[in-house]
């Protein structure tokens, strides 16, 4: 046999690589590899990367840096299963990086990564890809892109995936999309309420927790809570509730609650099914605060709508609240406050909380917590709002102390909810002068100078709300609120400047308070505010004709006009016309000056028991306002001695009775008038002008305190315009005829202003002289009206007015043009007296006090239009 010869083995192609095994431990070389056209070598390159990239931050920031990142994405779309499964694991761990995020939003990969959510890939690949999608979602630019790629849809369907993976990462990036309202509107046409309530039964709490948040967030729109009623949600969720095993849930599943419960059909739905009282009673009895904040703010939510607080009234859910108020956690008493505040727009809840409540919420603003202070003085406020018995009920309760220590609170919203309160309470007058008593208005001071419209708002209506009487403004006053008060009228909020200009109206109600508030600037402000059509309001209005009307002195320098409305009182000045915007200066101020060639100022003045009247004349010293004078204890007893008066309510009545004043002024009123002026035309002149001169020298003018700087100021006295008020207090003022009271006043005023003036003589009367005279006697520009014994129109017709508001008789006061003023009076016509049905308005007459004394002229007459104006 043949030797068997070995057969060779045949060399290998010329042209193929030999197989080559590495083993590599730098990343940078297995990132080299990503681009090898082999697809073990990149299905192994991808293997290891994942396994690295698992290993912390610092490893994917590594990754980054060596640019493993953009060859990846293009293996995402390889045809090898294997490596786009791989790449697709790196990138679902990758994508929590920031810094990755950001360069896959750059490189725009969205669609690639959608894409591995089709039906067909693996169980694996639809984890990482949605975790991917679930990393990429948590940042508003990410939540764009998967959207308008298209990645709600098929996140939905992956909500069905027997995957617990896939499931949690889907419904996670679902509620990171839903944020926006546009995912919202989309995830309601896709009909995803069902699957993502299959998620509630789930075996794992993060998929339910999840499948809550979302839920949460869905039924903030309408259209979801009847999805979610329509497939039974509702019953879920109360199932969760019931359920003591799931209390980590149980927080979320009341706050969807809350939502649904804002829809009546909802409500009427778990009403009829037991849940809602189910809900109540969980509420009232969990232990876990944030359960019961969450079951209050669920409440609180609903009860915004009135049908809603209807059934929660009849299931009595105000003893829910009231409970919750006892709980020791704040955010519970905070929730428990809240929803009271909702549930009182309700008149039977309100009325429940007048027993039970109130007490509690009193408790309440003693709490060290500046929110629980807030949401329940908040409560409180709503609870008072035209309701005296809850207003009461908090008086009882000792809550005006607390209330009033809360104005200095550093929250806004507690100050401006305390002061509602307040309000609320003032405007019955006990609990009004209780709040007073509690130094409230030093309290206010703060809150008027806050920056907050809201504080400024309500500082302002309680100020209008509590000062309503003299102490009280003057308690303002002293405290320094009228300066911020003011300043809150030029406020662009239109609610501040209207209880604003509220408070300023209430604070204009005595003179001096008007003067002061004046001096502030008040008026103007008002007047620039009622030129204003977007600005003004029925207040400011009110405010600025209230301030004219309490000072009368600048009303009738402005507008040359007093109404019979307007009554002049003691210490009434006649400055003359001044310009709108000019200030009128104190009577004070006035009266210190020196006499000048400026028209002299007409004080109105019956007090008599505060300084003696002004002297006409006096040859031993050289007298003025608030100058020392000689023998002052003489001259001034010496003037008690002549006008012994004592006066009361405005009227003058003599203290000694039936004496006649010493001063020859008997009225000329009497039955004997005609006889007596025939029988003293010589002697009677004599004796006028004997007693004349005693009265200048023994009624010297002195002020109050003289040479004691520290004592009260008083304007100078007017002891003939005293006997001027008791005369025709007791000779014009009986006269039952209006008419004659007219006529009687007229010729008093003109007998005591120099007596009846000719048109042809007018000229001749030297009153100009006279009044020069006084002036410089005086050292002042300021006369007493009663001083004036030659008057011309003016004059006559301030006399008039003065005289006839004191006793009674309407007439008003008007400025006319070079030292023209006269009088207007209302009188019925005689001839339509007792007629039966309306009867026509009163006529307008003008008092003649100089040419015919006591003829009344028809307003539009043109004897009244030569009296005006020739």
């Amino acid at each position: 046999m043949g030797k068997k010869i070995k057969k060779e083995a045949e060399p290998p192609p010329k042209d193929v690589f030999d197989p080559l095994t590495i083993e590599s431990k730098k990343a940078a070389t297995v990132v080299l590899m990503l681009n090898s056209p082999e697809e073990e070598i990149l299905a192994k390159a991808c293997e290891a990367i994942y396994r690295f990239a698992l290993k912390g931050e610092e490893n994917k920031a590594t990754l980054l840096e060596l640019g493993a990142v953009e060859p990846l994405t293009k293996l995402l779309t390889h045809e090898d299963k294997i490596v786009r499964r791989n790449a697709t694991m790196i990138f679902g761990i990758l994508a929590s990086n920031n810094d990755v995020k950001k360069l896959l939003r750059e490189l725009d990969v969205m669609n690639s990564i959608i894409a591995q959510l089709a039906p067909e890939e693996e169980v694996v690949i639809h984890e990482f890809a949605s975790l991917c999608l679930a990393n990429m979602s948590a940042e508003y630019t990410g939540k764009v892109q998967i959207f308008e790629h298209g990645g709600l849809e098929p996140l939905i369907r992956l909500l069905a995936s027997p995957d617990p993976d896939v499931k949690k990462n889907s419904i996670e990036c679902i509620y990171n999309l839903v944020q926006d309202f546009q995912c919202r509107a989309t995830l309601q046409e896709l009909n995803a309420v069902p699957p993502i309530l299959d998620l509630l039964k789930s075996e794992y709490p993060i998929i339910q927790l999840l499948a809550l948040k979302t839920l949460g967030v869905i039924t903030n729109d309408k259209e979801a809570r009847a999805m979610l009623r329509d497939n039974q949600g509702m019953d879920h969720l109360i199932k969760i509730l019931e359920t003591k095993e799931l209390n980590d849930l149980h927080i979320e599943a009341l706050s969807v609650i809350a939502n649904c419960l804002e829809d009546m059909d909802t409500l009427v739905l778990i009403q009829q099914t037991g849940g809602l009282k189910k809900l109540l009673s969980f509420a009232e009895n969990s232990t876990i605060p944030d359960i019961q904040k969450n079951a209050a703010k669920a409440i609180t939510k609903a009860a915004y709508d009135p049908e809603n607080r209807k059934l929660f009234h009849e299931q009595e859910v105000e003893k829910c609240l009231v409970a919750l108020l006892g709980s020791e956690n704040d955010g519970t008493k905070i929730a428990a406050s809240q929803a009271i505040s909702v549930m009182c727009e309700n008149s039977g809840s309100k009325e429940f909380f007048n027993n039970q409540g109130i007490p509690q919420l009193i408790q309440s603003l003693r709490s060290d917590s500046e929110e629980v202070r807030e949401a329940a003085a908040l409560a409180l406020a709503n609870l008072t709002t035209c309701n005296t018995a809850n207003a009461n009920a908090a008086a009882e309760a000792d809550g005006i102390d607390p209330l009033i220590n809360m104005l200095s609170s550093k929250r806004d919203g507690a100050i401006s909810n305390a002061a509602t309160v307040l309000a609320n309470m003032a405007m019955q007058e006990p609990l009004r002068v209780s709040i007073q008593n509690h130094d409230v208005m030093h309290a206010l001071i703060s809150p008027l100078h806050s920056a907050n419209t809201n504080v400024q708002s309500k500082a302002a209506l309680m100020v209008a709300a509590t000062a309503c009487d003299v102490e009280a403004r003057t308690e303002l006053r002293n405290s320094g609120g009228l300066e911020p008060l003011v300043e809150l009228l030029r406020s662009k909020n239109a609610e501040v400047r209207r209880h604003a200009s509220w408070a300023v109206m209430v604070c204009a109600n005595d003179e001096l308070m008007a003067v002061e508030l004046c001096r502030l600037g008040a008026l103007d402000i008002l007047e620039e505010v009622n030129l204003s059509v977007s600005r003004k309001n029925k207040f400011s209005e009110a405010a600025y004709n209230k301030l004219l009307n309490n000072y009368l002195s600048l009303k009738y320098s402005l507008t040359g006009y007093l109404s019979s409305s307007n009554i002049i009182s003691d210490g009434f000045y006649d400055y003359g016309q001044i310009n709108p915007g000019t200030k009128l200066l104190p009577l004070k101020d006035l009266c210190l000056q020196e006499p000048s060639d400026l028209r002299a100022v007409l004080l109105v003045n019956s007090k008599s028991d505060v300084s003696p009247p002004p002297s006409m004349e006096d040859k031993s010293s050289d007298i003025g306002y608030g100058r020392s004078i000689s023998s002052s204890s003489s001259l001034r007893r010496a003037s008690k001695e002549k006008t012994n008066f004592h006066f009361s309510t405005g009227f003058g009545s003599p203290t000694e009775d039936k004496s006649e004043p010493t001063s020859g002024r008997n009225t000329a009123l009497s039955k004997s008038t005609t006889k007596e002026k025939g029988s003293r035309k010589g002697r009677g002149k004599r004796e006028e002008e004997k007693v004349k001169e005693e009265e200048e020298v023994a009624t010297a003018p002195k002020l109050a305190g003289e040479g004691s700087p520290d004592k009260e100021w008083y304007p100078p006295s007017d002891p003939d315009f005293c006997v001027y008020v008791y005369e025709v207090t007791k000779s014009i003022f009986p006269i039952t005829n209006i008419k004659e009271q007219i006529e009687a006043l007229a010729k008093y005023v003109a007998e005591k202003m120099g007596g009846k003036v000719s048109k042809e003589k007018l000229h001749d009367f030297s009153w100009e002289l006279h009044i020069s005279e006084l002036k410089f006697q005086l050292k002042s520009n300021v006369i007493p009206i009663g001083l004036i014994k030659k008057g011309i129109f003016y004059h006559r017709a301030l006399l008039f007015k003065a005289l006839a508001d004191k006793i009674g008789i309407g007439c008003s006061l008007v400025r006319g043009e070079y030292g023209r003023a006269w009088n207007e009076v209302k009188l019925m016509n005689e001839s339509r007296k007792g007629l039966i049905g309306a009867l026509p308005p009163p006529e307008v007459y003008i008092v003649d006090l100089m040419f015919h004394p006591g003829g009344l002229m028809k307003l539009r007459s043109k004897e009244a239009d030569l009296y005006r104006y020739l």
